[in-house]
């Protein structure tokens, strides 16, 4: 059974709510899912914390997403802290740079980022690093503030094997979104033919990036079965086998119950 390691299933996305998503999701095979718990305010990381207070199969994480880098103030980041620390919240996340929208200085990007890993390192729980068109600054700032202390995972992966090969080392773990079945995704696809077994998760990121066949429309949980069959083929390996490698990751890497 697949577990989606990256979704958003708050009521901003999926106004009919979260349930009729998961039914689907668990006909296509998937059996768990991590519940991203970011936005404008801290709405859908209570949402995602009370979904998984009530279902085992869900597991919540909490963070503020570098497009929101503004809205940090001592008090946001202190609630933060809280919630981080709860037993549902297996990840603080996501979090990181993103130099493509600029929706925030990067100068207060760069403050946030370090901000939130000292939190992680505070609570000893991974982070979902989110990264786009800032690869480098990333993975500087990761190791500045020494983030192999608890590791994590670089979500939605869409660099090359370099950055690949600083993350790996990083002790941080690649997760894959339907991107890669893009056909111009050829350096991402490079990578997850290549990366090693017990690094790799899939995820949807949903309602974002649905994989072919479903690109255009909006993505759910269910999908992530589409986004591991064609790793599968690019690794040349049977699908059964993906999709243990990759739950177990995932399970191992949140430290999830079997």
């Amino acid at each position: 059974m697949l577990i989606d390691s990256h979704c958003h299933l708050d009521p901003g996305y999926f106004k009919e709510g979260p349930e009729a998503v998961i039914e689907r999701a668990n006909a296509a095979g998937v059996s768990r899912f991590v519940v991203i718990g970011v936005g404008e305010d801290l709405a859908p990381a209570h949402f995602a914390i009370d979904l998984a207070a009530r279902r085992p199969d869900v597991h919540a994480t909490v963070g503020l997403h570098p497009h929101d880098a503004t809205r940090s103030t001592d008090e946001l980041l202190a609630e933060i802290r809280v919630l981080a620390a709860r037993p549902e919240v297996v990840a603080v996340g996501e979090i990181g740079l993103d130099y493509h929208y600029m929706h925030s200085p990067r100068d207060q990007q760069q403050r946030v980022f370090r901000d939130l890993i000292r939190i992680a390192r505070e609570v000893q729980k991974p982070i979902v690093v989110h990264t786009r068109e800032a690869a480098d600054d990333t993975l500087a700032l990761l190791e500045e503030e020494r983030a192999s202390e608890v590791g994590g995972i670089i979500h939605c992966f869409s660099e090359d094997r370099p950055f690949a090969e600083r993350a790996l080392a990083l002790d941080f773990d690649l997760s894959f979104s339907g991107i890669v079945t893009f056909r111009s995704a050829t350096a991402i696809q490079e990578v997850a033919a290549w990366a090693p077994a017990d690094r790799i998760l899939v995820e949807t990121d949903s309602p974002y990036l649905a994989p072919i066949p479903f690109r255009g429309k909006r993505c759910e949980p269910a999908h992530v079965a589409h986004t591991a069959r064609f790793i599968a083929g690019l690794r040349n390996e049977p699908f059964e086998t993906l999709a243990e490698h990759t739950a177990a990751n995932t399970r191992r890497r949140l430290r999830l119950p079997d």
